[in-house]
């Protein structure tokens, strides 16, 4: 059990993530997704400069690849999905996949040998992104659905690698992976994007709130909290508080977003998380809590 004040912070991470998607969505209403993700990490990218230090020539390979998967290729993904979908509670909840996701992952690179609960807890877990498939917020939009699982399995694959790349500060692979990321999300936005010089200048305030709530709550002081509580705890201490993440993003839709999830959706949820409360109670020995937002 987490003392009352590390607690408080593991919550404090959960409300910056899921108001990252409340943030996200909104600014994805006027920011072309890809370039609104190519905007959070120049900002973060800004504001972490003096951790862009060299790495060891023997990582880069990985990293570049770490970089990639846990930047443009998630972020770009995941905020796709969000404007794809219009709600942000179906999004917040598939991409919880992205735990048992990294546990296979695990075991077929790392050979990390799941348990047999590990694996009712992946069955379980995607069982329940199959039932919250046929939820009418999914069917209304089921390129969301599909965009969300890439999002969540490019974040597996970053997971996995990044565990390779031990003595990294935090901070450290948010800057290079930001670096990293820019120029080829720039290149993606250009190629795919309708956007013009003007959606960067009649953008409103809450439009660049959402880029600064993306880039500061949710990357650096989410970031930034976990690495403290993970080197005082447990992974598995710390990772089941951070279930609450997508219960206060789907709250959030609901009482701000105006989502009305059905009960596919709810009980598919709720399995998704129960899936992933076995996968890291019971099998996820090096599984990292890495972010869903």
């Amino acid at each position: 059990m987490l003392p009352a004040r590390d607690f408080g912070f593991a919550l404090l991470i959960c409300l910056a993530w899921a108001g990252n998607f409340l943030a996200s969505a909104s600014a994805v209403q006027h920011f072309p997704p890809i370039l609104f993700t190519a905007l959070r990490l120049l900002l973060v990218l800004t504001l972490l400069l003096r951790f862009l230090k060299p790495l060891p020539r023997s990582l880069w390979r990985t990293f570049f690849f770490v970089a990639l998967c846990n930047g443009a290729l998630h972020f770009g993904f995941n905020h796709w999905s969000i404007a794809a979908a219009g709600d942000i509670s179906s999004v917040a909840l598939s991409l919880q996949s992205y735990i048992p996701m990294t546990a296979i992952l695990a075991w077929w690179l790392l050979d990390e040998r799941p348990t047999a609960i590990t694996w009712l807890g992946i069955a379980v877990a995607f069982a329940g992104v199959a039932i919250l498939a046929f939820d009418p917020l999914v069917l209304d939009a089921p390129r969301a659905l599909v965009l969300s699982l890439v999002a969540a399995g490019t974040l597996a694959v970053g997971t996995v690698l990044l565990r390779r790349l031990p003595g990294l500060h935090p901070f450290q692979v948010q800057a290079w992976a930001a670096a990293i990321s820019i120029p080829p999300l720039l290149l993606w936005s250009f190629a795919m994007e309708p956007w013009s010089l003007a959606t960067i200048v009649d953008a409103s305030v809450l439009d660049w709130g959402g880029v600064a709530y993306s880039a500061l709550a949710a990357s650096l002081i989410g970031h930034g909290l976990l690495y403290g509580l993970l080197q005082r705890h447990a992974v598995a201490q710390v990772t089941p508080v951070l279930m609450l993440t997508p219960v206060f993003a789907v709250a959030l839709g609901v009482l701000v977003w105006g989502d009305r999830p059905g009960p596919q959706l709810l009980i598919g949820g709720a399995l998704v998380l129960l899936g992933v409360l076995l996968v890291v109670l019971k099998g996820g020995r090096k599984v990292q809590a890495k972010s869903a937002a």
